[in-house]
């Protein structure tokens, strides 16, 4: 009894357990219809566009217990894996491209589990189209065969295309390219190609027309956006001949010949006809209709045409024969017909060439001596040339042209038939020039136009040319430019100047002349041209350093040109600087500088640049000078008279110095003159210095004249003040009747 008071406790303990245990409830899941996008995906749509990657779905569950659910997603052996699955989350992605053209529907098995019970449910997913398919032409190539009389409007062809998507995206229409160039339509529903009403085939035009067909689709949409989709194909639609065209002769016109030694039943040419319907052409029969005058026979099969006289029974120049060409059925009828007309000449033998007269009979060469220079269009008269081909007809005619320099002369007639007068006419008279050619030799050319043989011949035209007078002398340079020194002697040459003129005999001989207003020192020899001085001529470059004037060439009826002239007369040193005075006085203040200068009347440089020295003082040590600008100023330890009086024993300070001016010339000149300096100290002229005139007396010692002009000047401005002041004051006083006083 008591063992079982223990055992009665576990024992209900357990039994609670398995009863717990088994009242543990399945988890489901949440069905939310088919436009839920969670759930248990039943009946869920997909477009086949939809991405790979793309989130599409969420299984979404519960447990009745409240404990945590897992997802899976299964597919049945054999089939795609299309979805992969978040277990935790239920979230389906697309792993695999959705095509519902290949499988429209895809049976999958979701599970949730609790851990403990897991329920697996098979649903059906559906794929919706998008349109992402091209029409497809189906039984290619499209080759028919129509006969050209086909009535127009006539259904000849039947394309038919297919698209695999459904809806608007799986309607198909029909349409030709270029249909405004077309002779064809096509029905866009059916496909069926017919051709045009109002057009007609025809073989002998075209044989083989080619046909762009589309196929295009009724669109839909594709990842969101609106495609349309289309496809082409080529129907060749080769056209069968029928009988419908005559026959068409082949290389009219037609012309024949025949000759004076043609023999009789030889053949003169052949006609050609083939019939116009060239898919199966039938036989062509030849007959002559009229014209013939039983002269001539055709071959009936050949269009071959014989002569059947000779030559010399033809009556006529010309025949004019009427061919017919008729088409024979396979029963052999005549049917259809064409008719050609054949031109036949009689003409002789062509044995004679071209042949130049003169006025003695047959000549190959022809002379003529004329002046240079003829007016354009004249005929050269004195060339009596005739030609003349003995032959008839086309063998008689011939051109005639001149081998030689081409644009001078020209040759009329250009084109003869049988004979001519042959006439030369001037075309271009500036290239009849006797200084280029004195003799222009031609070749006159005779050669016929239409016979197998060319003959041709050939005459001489020589034509010697008489010089005129019509060039002007021509210098060698527009101008001519001379240098010649000032101390060149009268006579002596400057420069040469030269004319040419081309013309022959006195007309080239050249006479030359100056004239200008520079000419009075010059002459020029008329024949030689040299340009010379005066016998009695001196130049001077310092009066007259520039000439030109203008030099005449010019021939023996007055034809001239010229040229201009310019000299230049290069100095000479020919001039020694010049002091004003020989003997010359100079005040010199202790610190102030004197100045001496010379002239040098030379108009160039260096000749009449000056350079000063001292030449003799005792002492010698006093004085410096400038020696390009003649200051002369006390060596620069002399700043006081005591020093001076140190030096020398001449107690009254006045020095006599001999300087020198000396130009740069070659050969040099120089002139020396004699300079007395007075030496005095500043303080010493204070006195002189007390007033404005004092100052300009001491400044004007050594020039008297000047200080008398200043005076002058200063007197006469004083005087022009008081009568300027006079008349403003009786005008004044005029005015109001008054004689003021002057004050």
């Amino acid at each position: 009894m008591k063992h079982i008071r223990h055992f009665t406790p576990f024992f209900v303990l357990c039994l609670v357990h398995v009863c717990l245990v088994h009242a543990n409830y399945a988890p489901y899941f949440f069905d939310n219809g088919p436009s839920s996008t969670n759930g248990n995906m039943a009946l869920l749509s997909l477009s086949e566009d939809t991405s790979v990657g793309t989130h599409v779905y969420t299984l979404n569950g519960t447990d009745p217990e409240g404990d945590p659910v897992t997802y899976g997603i299964k597919f049945e052996a054999g089939l795609r894996r299309y979805f992969a699955i978040d277990v935790n989350f239920g979230n389906v992605t697309l792993i695999e491209e959705l095509d519902r053209e290949k499988e429209d529907e895809i049976e999958v098995i979701v599970s949730i589990s609790d851990g403990i019970n897991t329920v697996d449910e098979k649903v059906r997913i559906l794929v919706t189209d998008a349109n992402d398919e091209s029409p497809e032409f189906i039984n290619t190539p499209y080759i028919v065969h129509v006969p050209e009389d086909t009535p127009s409007g006539s259904s000849i062809l039947k394309t038919e295309a297919v698209d695999r998507d459904t809806g608007s995206g799986g309607s198909i229409n029909y349409f030709l390219q270029n249909i405004h160039t077309n002779k064809f339509t096509i029905d866009r529903h059916s496909g069926v190609l017919r051709i045009k009403r109002g057009v007609t085939l025809d073989y002998e035009k075209s044989r083989t027309h080619f046909v762009t067909v589309v196929a295009k689709d009724g669109g839909g949409k594709l990842r969101g956006n609106n495609k349309v989709f289309s496809a082409t194909t080529t129907v060749t639609i080769n056209v069968e001949d029928v009988q419908d065209t005559p026959p068409m002769f082949i290389g009219t016109p037609y012309y024949g010949y025949v000759y004076e030694d043609t023999l009789a039943g030889s053949e003169v040419l052949t006609v050609i006809a083939l019939d116009g319907d060239r898919g199966k052409p039938n036989n062509i029969h030849y007959s002559l209709v009229n014209g013939s005058e039983s002269s001539f026979d055709i071959n009936n099969a050949t269009g071959a045409i014989s002569v059947i006289k000779s030559p010399n029974q033809l009556k006529k120049e010309v025949y004019e024969l009427k061919v017919q060409a008729s088409e024979l059925s396979m029963e052999g009828n005549a049917s259809v017909y064409a008719l050609a007309t054949v031109i036949i000449r009689i003409v002789d033998l062509n044995n004679h060439p071209p042949t130049f007269y003169g006025e003695n009979g047959p000549q190959n060469r022809f002379e003529l001596t004329m002046y240079e220079h003829p007016p354009e269009g004249e005929i050269l008269r004195g060339l009596k040339i005739t030609v003349n081909d003995s032959d008839q007809g086309a063998n008689a005619k011939f051109n005639l042209r001149l081998v030689g320099p081409g644009g001078i002369f020209r040759v009329v007639p250009q084109t003869v038939l049988n004979e001519a007068q042959v006439t030369i006419i001037v075309e271009n008279s500036a290239t009849i020039d006797y200084e280029q050619f004195q003799v222009l030799s031609f070749k006159l050319l005779a050669i016929e136009v239409n016979t197998p043989e060319k003959f041709s011949s050939t005459a001489d035209i020589v034509i010697r040319l008489l010089d005129t007078n019509d060039n002007v002398p021509k210098f060698s340079s527009d101008y001519y430019i001379a240098r010649i020194p000032e101390n060149s002697p009268g006579g002596s040459n400057v420069v040469a100047v030269t004319a040419t003129d081309p013309d022959s005999g006195l007309w080239g001989e050249v006479k030359y002349s100056i004239y200008g207003t520079g000419t009075d020192l010059f002459l020029i020899h008329p024949s030689t041209g040299i340009i010379y001085t005066q016998p009695w001529a001196v130049l001077d470059a310092e009066v007259s350093s520039k000439y030109n004037f203008y030099v005449k060439a010019e021939d023996t009826e007055g034809k001239y040109s010229l040229a201009e002239v310019f000299i230049t007369v290069l100095d000479v040193n020919d001039h020694p600087p010049e002091f004003n005075e020989n003997i010359q006085e100079k005040t010199m203040i202790i610190g102030s500088p004197v100045k001496i200068e010379a002239v040098d009347q030379d108009a160039e440089e260096p000749n009449n640049i000056v350079d000063y020295s001292i030449m003799q003082a005792d002492p010698a040590n006093v004085f410096d000078i400038d020696q390009s600008t003649g200051e002369i100023k006390l060596k620069s330890y002399i700043r006081s008279l005591d020093i001076i009086h140190n030096i020398t024993k001449n107690k009254d300070c006045i020095w006599s110095l001999i300087v020198q001016a000396k130009d740069r010339g070659s050969p040099s000149f120089s002139t020396t003159a004699v300079l007395k300096i007075d030496i005095t100290e500043e303080m010493k002229s204070r006195t002189l210095h007390k007033g404005p005139m004092a100052a300009f007396l001491m400044q004007t010692k050594d020039n008297p004249m000047k200080a008398l002009g200043v005076l002058a000047g200063v007197m006469g401005i004083m005087v022009m003040i008081t009568i300027i002041i006079s008349t403003v004051m009786f005008w004044r006083n005029k005015r109001s009747n008054k004689i003021m006083p002057i004050i």
